[in-house]
């Protein structure tokens, strides 16, 4: 297929007629995938529930391992012995790592950041930890990521200017940092770099912080800081207004989202990568994704549903089992139902991707997203 643009890991395929929703394809260690892409998260090395040899078998070729957790348990040391994650898991395919700047950040009373690095005390068993871009590079390299992320400063939203400002222009320095220190790796390790975007919820800040990231000439560039509990309309505003900054030959990461309303967001905003720990942990809680809406399987009235989750779905437990007894496992506390579940889930994201994709190159993905969106409501994202 002749490509619109380029990079050394990524081709743009097509773009969609009214949108900039547009089709990739990405070239990784592990073998190359389509975009625009969901990728679960595996933090500790396992997307929770499920068995890799299923994950590969319901058609992902690119998950999540978590940098600050694999760090801490069961450490580098560990998985140095196998050759890396993907030997140590059993995952065979792509691996991306996070820095661990966002875990760093949801630990704000037991750690200090300061231009080094980040000081910070072990959510495990309490233990002193230094992480600096640098060292977050070394780890991922022992981890053999096929994408690892640099080390950023993670912001809440409500925050000063300043102190947002102080909080990306770190966040570039230690891009270059970390940089420096990947380009120097022995050339037996193929994962790349990408860089985090952030400036919180200050458009001059986010712009500078697109110009600083964009000048390292990394493989990819992600968008971090949202979705980090800011309203709808503020995430979309500045979804929108970064996305349009980002240049279109590297594949653009949006951070953290999961859902189908903002991973149709994401995608209409041109964005080609994205995850978040929601589809799997909704579905270990009894929640599952309909075409219109999600379904809370522990409610009362399914206790003699004899239907499926979803009578159009060819899943493993909308091939097998009712809702009733669905429910049943949940209410019994059998370790099944999540599973289930959690199979269910990502078959549905896998599919909902497929026809995200296939919309885009038909060019028709604007009326593909109006006409899901309404019959999925609002409030569920």
């Amino acid at each position: 297929m002749e490509t619109i643009g380029s990079s050394n890991i990524f081709s743009v395929d097509s773009v969609d007629r009214a949108t900039p929703a547009r089709t990739g394809t990405l070239r990784l260690p592990h073998g190359s995938l389509p975009t625009p892409v969901f990728m679960p998260v595996g933090t500790a090395g396992t997307v929770k529930a499920i068995r890799h040899d299923e994950l590969s078998h319901l058609g992902f070729r690119l998950i999540l391992g978590n940098t600050y957790h694999l760090y801490l348990r069961p450490g580098t040391e560990v998985i140095d012995a196998f050759g890396g994650l993907h030997r140590f898991s059993g995952w065979p395919h792509n691996i991306l790592t996070d820095s661990g700047g966002y875990q760093v950040f949801s630990l704000a009373p037991f750690r200090k950041i300061e231009e080094e690095g980040v000081y910070f005390r072990s959510h495990v068993d309490g233990s002193s930890h230094t992480l600096t871009p640098e060292k977050v590079v070394g780890i991922q390299r022992i981890l053999d990521s096929d994408i690892q992320m640099a080390l950023d400063v993670c912001t809440a939203p409500g925050i000063s200017m300043n102190d947002a400002k102080l909080a990306a222009d770190r966040t570039y320095r230690w891009a270059a940092r970390a940089k420096s220190v990947w380009l120097s790796i022995d050339t037996a390790y193929r994962g790349v770099l990408f860089g985090i975007v952030q400036g919180n919820f200050y458009r001059d800040l986010r712009r500078k912080s697109v110009e600083e990231i964009v000048s390292l000439e990394l493989p990819g560039i992600a968008i971090g800081g949202l979705s980090v509990g800011e309203s709808y309309d503020v995430f979309l505003e500045f979804l929108s207004y970064t996305a349009a900054l980002l240049p279109a030959a590297v594949p653009r990461y949006l951070m953290g989202i999961g859902s189908p309303r903002y991973i149709l967001d994401a995608v209409a905003n041109g964005i080609d990568m994205f995850d978040c720990v929601f589809p799997t942990r909704i579905a270990r809680n009894g929640t599952v994704f309909t075409r219109s809406g999600r379904l809370a399987l522990k409610r009362e009235e399914y206790t003699r549903d004899t239907g499926p989750i979803d009578p159009a779905c060819g899943c493993a437990a909308c091939r097998t089992y009712s809702r009733a007894y669905l429910r049943h496992l949940f209410k019994a506390g059998e370790m099944l139902g999540p599973m289930l579940a959690t199979n269910h889930n990502l078959f549905f994201l896998q599919n909902f991707m497929e026809e995200i994709r296939e919309a885009i190159r038909r060019g028709e993905f604007a009326a593909f997203r109006a006409e899901f969106l309404e019959n999925y409501p609002a409030k569920e994202g």
